[in-house]
């Protein structure tokens, strides 16, 4: 029905997406208790903590499920998809950074909602981004 390469990203984007949104409701929820995260440098609102915390899991994850089977017939170097993947994320984290905020602060979304919908915003953006820029193929 679509390319095989689109199926694979559908179920391992899929996959780390429901890790990360489940991840990021783990932590906002019992990790954190829905209370400020004060690193002593600085001070995080919960919903930012569980974003960041979510992430340092589902970064190297999502890297190595594009890398080795959605983008596996990439010929660049694996440092230069790694560079440019984290390019990326690093657009994707701020994107999510922001419209979690303004959904939570000023639409007054609960968190894992605005999450899920940072999330379903930014995933055409990512795949896009990671056929034709990270993972480059000829």
């Amino acid at each position: 029905m679509f390319p095989l390469q689109t199926f694979r990203y559908a179920v391992c984007g899929g996959g780390n997406m429901i890790l990360d949104i489940l991840l990021f409701y783990v932590s906002f929820n019992y990790i954190l208790h829905k209370q400020v995260l004060n690193l002593g440098f600085i001070t995080l609102k919960p919903y930012n903590a569980a974003l960041f915390m979510a992430f340092c899991v589902t970064f190297p994850l999502g890297f190595l499920l594009s890398k080795y089977i959605v983008f596996n017939g990439s010929y660049l170097k694996g440092y230069i998809q790694l560079l440019r993947y984290v390019l990326i994320v690093g657009i994707n984290l701020i994107l999510n950074y922001v419209i979690l905020n303004v959904l939570v602060q000023y639409m007054h979304f609960y968190p894992t909602v605005a999450r899920i919908f940072a999330v379903a915003i930014i995933v055409t953006f990512s795949y896009l981004s990671q056929k034709h820029f990270t993972f480059k193929q000829n």
